[in-house]
């Protein structure tokens, strides 16, 4: 990989409709790079579930993955209400999703368990009523031993 790539994806709140595609894209870039497909299904599932938070949680926000000979990097940046307990939101199963999004099969809470399951580096700095940035990072190569 010659230079680094960086993509930005703007989500929008409730946008059903949409949502998905920039995760879509994320993956097929990463298959064009010649990623490995281990790689390339691991980015997917995190900014699959993190564009479905930004969509139904923290009304809309951005993507912003950065790829490297070395890592791909996944943030998510929000203004919304924060998470006030992120020990309880990466428990599997806790939710705060609406009715209207579990009623279109959403909001289970799996997502930041499948991020942080998926990502060799899960960070979150969130302030409740000013919004949430999540980072990961998946390593492409292996550490030195």
């Amino acid at each position: 990989m010659p230079e680094p790539i960086d993509l930005e994806y703007d989500v929008v709140a409730d946008d059903y409709q949409t949502a998905g595609e920039a995760s879509n894209n994320l993956k097929e870039t990463l298959k064009i790079l010649g990623v490995n497909s281990s790689i390339c299904r691991r980015a997917a599932i995190i900014a699959y579930e993190a564009e479905m938070n930004l969509v139904i949680h923290a009304g809309g926000g951005r993507i912003v993955a950065n790829i490297d000979e070395n890592k791909v990097e996944i943030k998510t940046i929000d203004q919304g209400p924060g998470i006030p307990d992120i020990g309880l939101a990466i428990q599997e199963g806790y939710t705060t999703a609406g009715d209207h999004a579990r009623e279109m099969g959403f909001g289970a809470g799996m997502g930041l368990p499948n991020i942080k399951r998926n990502a060799d580096v899960f960070e979150i700095d969130t302030k409740v009523g000013v919004g949430t940035t999540l980072r990961t990072v998946i390593n492409l190569k292996e550490s030195p031993i």
